[in-house]
């Protein structure tokens, strides 16, 4: 396993971290199969864990602070998330910052999480939504202060909003925001337009999520991928999406070496992105974490299958299935 310095927060993560939200709600979930593969995570070296309260209200930041109280040897960084306390998702620019992340809220949230996790302080405690247009409210600035000033959090993170890279850059020029989680894939190359090189400019950490596009980029789904009513995925992969996303996967497929696994391949070529210190992947069982944490071993991507990659990005906007 391969580290890197996550911006100013001076943290050293390793380059594939391991993301909770499907052992806090998705269909499938077992709470022993999912502490079996965050125990393989640790000792394959993996310390980077990304997990938020609205991941089963409080259930995958339990279940990681069990993790933390099992190794307590080894240096675990925990992030969670503050959900918006008006459960919209994703942000928008017309509700009022105070209406999302009040003070009250995100203090009484940063205390249930850090109960949970078991520790004194959380290493990243991010905002789970955000819009640009808080970025200038005295009530931001005032939580951020009030969250370091007490001892609560080592450093602060937004969750930017689902295809919208650009709309969190006002944010980090307040000097408020430590790193920034965001959407970046083969598909989702936007981040790298104007996001990543405000986060170079001003020392801010990047994790990526959703590395594999929900699944589509394991090359695993078909026209016949049906999820149950109650997996966040049953939308995303609806009528309205798993067509097109099928062909972009058959598009790329194309492209890929004779016998490449399409997830390594995904992940190398976030790996390829210097300004990305992690990449957050789903992993509730034990190959996919032998699997996935392998690929920080791997060689860089040579340079003609990268500009292939390249030619894959999918620009795509916000829409109802996709919040």
């Amino acid at each position: 396993m391969r580290y890197r310095v996550l911006g100013r927060t001076g943290f050293s993560v390793s380059e594939i971290g391991h993301g909770l939200w499907g052992m806090g709600g998705w269909s499938g979930s077992n709470d022993a199969e999912s502490a079996a593969a965050l125990d393989l995570a640790v000792e394959l070296g993996c310390n980077f864990f990304d997990t938020a309260w609205s991941y089963g209200e409080g259930h995958s930041d339990a279940l990681l602070g069990e993790l933390i109280a099992r190794h307590p040897q080894t240096r675990i960084f925990a992030a969670s998330k503050i959900p918006p306390k008006n459960r919209k998702w994703p942000a928008s620019p017309e509700d009022a910052y105070e209406d999302v992340f009040p003070l009250e809220h995100c203090l009484a949230h940063a205390e249930l999480i850090r109960e949970a996790l078991g520790t004194e302080r959380i290493d990243l405690l991010q905002f789970h939504v955000w819009s640009d247009a808080w970025a200038g409210s005295a009530a931001f600035a005032e939580v951020v202060a009030e969250l370091k000033g007490r001892g609560l959090i080592d450093a602060f993170g937004l969750s930017l909003n689902r295809w919208e890279p650009a709309n969190g850059i006002e944010a980090i020029a307040t000097g408020a925001v430590d790193a920034v989680q965001v959407i970046y894939n083969i598909f989702d190359q936007a981040p790298e337009d104007e996001l990543l090189p405000a986060c170079e400019q001003h020392n801010i950490g990047v994790i990526a999520r959703v590395p594999f596009d929900e699944g589509s980029l394991t090359g695993t789904l078909t026209a016949d991928t049906v999820f149950p009513p109650d997996d966040w995925r049953s939308g995303y992969f609806g009528p309205d999406n798993l067509p097109p996303t099928l062909q972009h996967v058959a598009a790329l497929r194309a492209d890929l070496p004779d016998g490449a696994a399409m997830a390594d391949i995904a992940l190398r070529f976030i790996l390829a992105e210097s300004r990305v210190q992690t990449s957050i992947v789903g992993m509730r069982r034990h190959d996919h974490v032998r699997e996935n944490l392998a690929t920080s071993d791997q060689p860089p991507l040579d340079e003609e299958l990268m500009a292939k990659l390249r030619r894959q990005r999918w620009d795509r906007s916000a829409t109802p299935w996709s919040d």
